[in-house]
């Protein structure tokens, strides 16, 4: 039996049954890591105890010793988010050799649940891209069509769920970066409510922004990562909403708008499956219709001012004291040993870094950053309003294919344009997820499903009954 192939709810109960072992499964997925990791580079490091974790949950069965929930499922953690004794190098040249003394609250939480880290997954370097082309351990490609990018950041984490080598996968988001591979690759990503889910333990890009999120193949995967993950925490004092539990319950009669305005700005290809999916839900009871969100042209521009104006700030610890690499100093001047050490960070970063100091400098914060901050308070305004009349909004998660490496890397404007449809949810702090739609051309469209503040449940159930009756369950050929 392929075990590599289940979700996370027959591993988990395969292993507590005994009708096969966590060590079995972990040497499948092991041997499937090395059979498709020359193709996909899916990871930054696979981890050396992995196997020995297995043979741990092994021995708690045999012995009739409690395990929790996720008892020997294999997850692959996003490369910036903190793994105790795993290097967690933000795919940069600056952490290469980091090596983190604790997990973060998310990864304590799987293993606490019973979930075995089997390795780091790659991205864009700390976080910054949408294509996973921007990493120092090199280009991740889409297991779907390994000439064509599989999204960013968290392209790492889609990629290594799509091909197979993991069953779940953390990520981060800050405008996207869940969601977007997810689409690209066939997978469900889920950006939660800011707040739901600790960001204790994450490298940081954009506080205000960013969540951690799971990818999974099925909406029941990320629900059982979601209900271990989820809660608050003591050293994330953003955090609220409690210890919520989801389920995969039924609801009848689901208020959907589709976002006009995401389905307009969309290629054509992709703008047939999503309508195609519209009449997917409207067949199973739902109540579907055209919905406007005016504000949405403002939100890219607001985004990536606040994105790189948080980001120009986060960064600025790396100066070769706290973090970074040791340059002999003698014969530096300060300015210039300064300038060495920041000179190891990538094209990207230093492009983000550079904007995000502008529009915070003296005689600019007014006209930039202040200006973004509003456009974000309307845009939350609009949507609360639409909620009201609405349970969940849906559109295109990506309103392109995914396209070529190589192809829009040498042209940043453009490459920002293809976030349009995903920074909404990251500046109104609201949950959305990214589920398979279906294919154009033979590559994968996502369809996004957001929901107001906290109600994941609600957006979860949608995202199920979608999947139930579209059928999307498919694997690349590696």
């Amino acid at each position: 039996m392929a075990l590599y192939t289940l979700g996370a709810g027959h591993v988990a109960a395969g292993i507590k049954s005994r009708e096969f072992s966590a060590e079995e499964y972990v040497c499948q997925l092991l041997e499937r890591i090395e059979k498709v990791e020359p193709k996909v580079n899916a990871f930054v490091t696979v981890s050396k105890e992995a196997l020995e974790r297995a043979r741990a949950i092994d021995k708690m069965i045999r012995d009739g010793e409690q395990t929790g929930p996720l008892a020997g499922v294999a997850v692959s953690i996003k490369d910036n988010i903190c793994t105790k004794g795993i290097r967690t190098t933000c795919a940069s040249k600056m952490l290469e050799l980091y090596v983190p003394p604790y997990d973060a609250t998310v990864v304590k939480r799987l293993q606490d649940a019973g979930a075995i880290v089997i390795g780091k997954a790659n991205l864009d370097e700390f976080a910054m891209g949408s294509t996973t082309e921007f990493s120092r351990h090199g280009t991740t490609r889409n297991p779907w069509d390994i000439s064509r990018v599989p999204g960013g950041s968290s392209g790492g984490s889609a990629a290594s769920v799509a091909a197979l080598e993991c069953t779940i996968s953390l990520g981060s988001d800050t405008g996207g970066s869940v969601r977007c591979p997810a689409s690209f690759c066939s997978a469900v990503g889920l950006k939660p409510t800011y707040g739901l889910i600790s960001r204790y333990g994450l490298v940081s890009y954009a506080n205000s922004l960013e969540q951690i999120g799971p990818v999974g193949r099925t909406v029941s995967d990320v629900v059982s990562a979601l209900n271990a993950i989820a809660g608050t925490d003591e050293n994330d004092h953003t955090t609220a909403g409690g210890k919520p539990a989801y389920s995969l319950q039924e609801r009848k009669g689901l208020r959907v708008g589709l976002v006009k305005e995401f389905i307009e700005g969309a290629d054509l290809a992709v703008a047939k499956v999503i309508n195609k999916a519209v009449d997917t839900l409207a067949g199973q009871g739902c109540r579907c219709e055209e919905a406007s969100l005016a504000s949405v042209q403002y939100a890219l521009p607001s985004y990536y001012t606040i994105a790189t104006a948080e980001a120009s700030s986060n960064l600025a610890r790396y100066d070769n004291v706290r973090y970074g690499f040791d340059l002999s100093p003698e014969g530096y001047e300060w300015n210039s040993y300064f300038a060495k050490a920041r000179s190891n960070f990538g094209e990207e970063v230093k492009r983000r870094i550079i904007v995000g100091s502008y529009v915070l400098s003296s005689g600019y914060y007014g006209k930039y950053y202040l200006k973004a901050q509003q456009v974000r308070s309307l845009l939350k305004r609009e949507l609360k309003a639409l909620f009201k009349k609405y349970d969940v909004l849906i559109g295109p998660t990506m309103p392109i294919l995914p396209f070529k490496i190589g192809e829009k890397v040498d042209n940043p404007l453009k490459m920002y344009l293809v976030d349009i449809d995903t920074v909404v949810a990251n500046l109104a702090g609201m949950p959305a997820m990214s589920v398979p739609a279906g294919f154009a051309d033979g590559l994968p469209v996502g369809l996004q499903i957001m929901a107001d503040e906290f109600q994941e449940q609600t957006m979860l159930v949608a995202a199920h009954l979608f999947e139930q009756a579209a059928k999307m369950q498919r694997s690349p050929e590696l």
